[in-house]
């Protein structure tokens, strides 16, 4: 992107914050707070402006929130505090998104944290090799920070309570207290919209579900996705749960439909 359109990018995002500011202001003077939440954000963006409108919307919403402003202090930050959502930009001094995804992604410790992808970039192609690297949701700029927040909660959202129950499709099994997933007893690390994703096809075995039923039951119905990006997510489970993931015997594809999991029962 050229200086000119960057500089023009960031003049409309601020315009549009300074008119939303009016909804963050008059919602401290209400003296309507929400309840404090001990569920900690980490925002990383190299724009000080971008990054501090964001702290104020966070911590509103109840949100403890933790700031990097490029790559390095971030990649620290995750390590140390392991918090517990990361809304990253992608383009970062010493280290961009790009490679702290990566990195979050292989690391046992780190690879259960959501990531919401912070961006100019528009591009499908874009938004598709961010979610295949394991991110959980992108959203461009200039975006709404009532809508940036909304997305967060719906990450966070607390899951409904289950009685310990274990779900099992032939050598597939998922743990639901655990939050754990084994195929044929290997330990398989799951981003945290892989693990929703399996677990609606798990629970509609044998079942088509349309791409529209997926969406909402597993992501959400406020999910900004096309439905490559929900092919995404599908091709990562396979590459992590299928013997061969170029021929799949768990998840099938109903062309025209949607997605099966093959009951093996």
């Amino acid at each position: 992107m050229g200086v000119r359109s960057r500089r023009r990018l960031v003049s409309n995002c601020y315009g549009f914050f300074r008119q939303e500011l009016y909804w963050f202001f008059g919602g401290w003077s209400t003296g309507q707070r929400k309840p404090m939440s001990t569920q900690r954000i980490l925002v990383v963006d190299d724009d000080k402006e971008v990054v501090r409108l964001m702290q104020a919307y966070l911590a509103q919403a109840g949100y403890e929130v933790l700031v990097a402003y490029d790559g390095e202090t971030a990649v620290h930050i995750l390590r140390r505090e392991k918090p517990d959502l990361v809304l990253l930009d992608l383009m970062l001094p010493r280290l961009d998104g790009w490679e702290i995804t990566r990195l979050m992604r292989s690391d046992a410790n780190l690879a259960a944290i959501p990531i919401i992808m912070l961006t100019a970039r528009v591009e499908d192609t874009e938004k598709i090799v961010g979610l295949e690297m394991g991110a959980d949701d992108y959203v461009t700029k200039p975006y709404n920070p009532r809508e940036v927040v909304a997305r967060v909660r719906a990450r966070l959202r607390s899951p409904e309570t289950y009685q310990p129950q274990v779900l099992r499709v032939g050598g597939l099994e998922m743990d639901l207290g655990r939050r754990e997933v084994q195929v044929n007893g290997r330990l398989v690390e799951l981003t945290p919209s892989e693990f929703s994703l399996l677990h609606v096809l798990l629970e509609q075995a044998g079942y088509v579900l349309t791409r529209s039923e997926l969406v909402d039951k597993a992501l959400g119905a406020d999910y900004e996705g096309i439905e490559r990006t929900l092919d995404s997510h599908i091709r990562n489970l396979r590459r992590k749960i299928e013997p061969d993931p170029k021929n799949p015997i768990y998840i099938q594809t109903v062309y025209g439909v949607g997605y099966r999991l093959e009951d093996k029962s």
